[in-house]
């Protein structure tokens, strides 16, 4: 049976592959017109250049009125060339920048007649040499012979637009449906945290009772029985004692926690030591590192972060095997590191950031919240940092947890 994380994933690549199926068509479909309209525009440049040509051949008025209508109607900018590449004619470009005028020549009281702009004209040419391939026709001009003319014309404004106009309406659309997204999905997490601070609040309240009794009880049993030293009494307290400890921690659920510098090899220690007692004893237990290492922690919380990831490299070993758990400090970045090392089944590569997910869980009976809720704890309550470290397959896992260390 899949886990929600699984589905939830599943839904995600589905979206996505409608989204690029709509936005695969639109390009499409934009491409389509883009062609259809260059066909015409090409056709428009080839009716124009056929017109150019009929103008030195026509001598009959009428027929070269006509000539230059249909020549006149090219909407798209266009510059003629011949074989060597000079200008011959043009159309539709920016006035403006067409023609120069030249100053007269010093000492003679005349101007020489305006010639185009060459700058412009070679920038103009070169666009229109990349966007199309040029109209070649043939010219038999009287007293020039037989040559080669070649119309080169620039694509229009409107299809320049439309060219890019799918690009922008697909970048509006991404960043609208992705802030909508984090609207969403920050709502949805601002509920959810209330329904589960709600929930564990009730649930510290509901211990209370219960807790209380059961401590009477002990209290009455070690009277009755003279059994203050008797081992077993010891830890039924001890394990009762731990009820209130769980209580605790549910009832400081969404309140910011009191961090006190504390001995972080004690404070792992002494859970490693009510827990190694609780488990089998083919699992041996190590801690090592420097006993003067000091964090700011809040030893409820802390303690249960140690035991989520204690209580993960058991079912990881699921046999016999070893949990060691390493305390180092850095002092070039002022920081304190916890590895926590098992030798069970290790985790895929692919893995290290989906453990941390709400819902993943590779055991049946699983909920998929306790690495989610230990790096809660960790981050946004001790200003830490927890990540896989390293992993093999068969060889086990080292989970490390990084913590601001504190000078004294």
């Amino acid at each position: 049976m899949d886990n929600p994380y699984q589905r939830k994933k599943r839904w995600k690549y589905l979206l996505l592959f409608f989204a690029v199926i709509i936005a695969g068509s639109s390009l499409l479909y934009t491409q389509y017109l883009v062609k259809n309209i260059a066909k015409s525009e090409r056709k428009s440049a080839q009716v124009w250049a056929q017109a150019m040509k009929q103008v030195f051949k026509t001598v009959d008025e009428d027929h070269l009125n006509f000539v230059f209508l249909v020549r006149d109607s090219l909407l798209v900018p266009a510059i003629i060339t011949d074989e060597k590449g000079d200008f011959k004619f043009s159309r539709g470009l920016d006035t403006t920048k067409t023609f120069i005028e030249l100053p007269p020549e010093p000492g003679i009281d005349n101007k020489k007649a305006p010639v185009y702009d060459i700058k412009y004209f070679e920038n103009e040419l070169a666009i229109m040499k990349a966007q199309h391939e040029p109209i070649k026709i043939k010219m038999d001009i009287p007293g020039l012979g037989e040559t080669f003319w070649f119309v080169y014309y620039k694509e229009s404004l409107l299809l320049s637009q439309l060219r890019v106009f799918p690009y922008i309406q697909l970048t509006i659309i991404a960043i609208f449906l992705g802030v909508a997204y984090s609207a969403f999905s920050s709502e949805r997490k601002s509920e959810q945290n209330q329904v589960w601070v709600g929930l564990a609040k009730e649930t510290a309240h509901q211990l209370g009772t219960p807790i209380s009794s059961l401590l009477a009880w002990i209290e009455l049993l070690k009277d009755k029985f003279n059994a203050e030293e008797d081992p077993l009494i010891a830890e039924m307290a001890n394990d009762v004692k731990r009820l209130e400890v769980v209580a605790d921690r549910f009832s400081k659920i969404g309140s910011k926690p009191v961090l006190d510098a504390h001995s972080v090899y004690e404070v792992v220690n002494d859970f490693v030591n009510y827990f190694r007692v609780r488990v089998t004893d083919k699992i041996t237990f190590e801690v090592r590192g420097d006993r003067y290492l000091k964090a700011g922690i809040n030893v409820p919380l802390f303690d249960w972060v140690i035991e989520n990831l204690l209580k993960n490299a058991v079912n990881a070993i699921e046999g016999k095997g070893s949990i060691k758990v390493d305390i180092v400090a850095s002092k070039a970045r002022n920081q304190v590191y916890i590895d926590v090392t098992d030798s069970g089944k290790g985790i895929p590569r692919s893995k290290f950031v989906t453990v941390f997910r709400p819902g993943y869980t590779t055991r049946k009976r699983g909920w998929g919240l306790g690495l989610s809720l230990t790096k809660r704890m960790v981050e946004n309550y001790h200003n830490g940092q927890i990540f896989v470290k390293d992993s093999e397959v068969g060889k086990g896992t080292t989970f490390r947890i990084v913590l601001r260390s504190i000078e004294e």
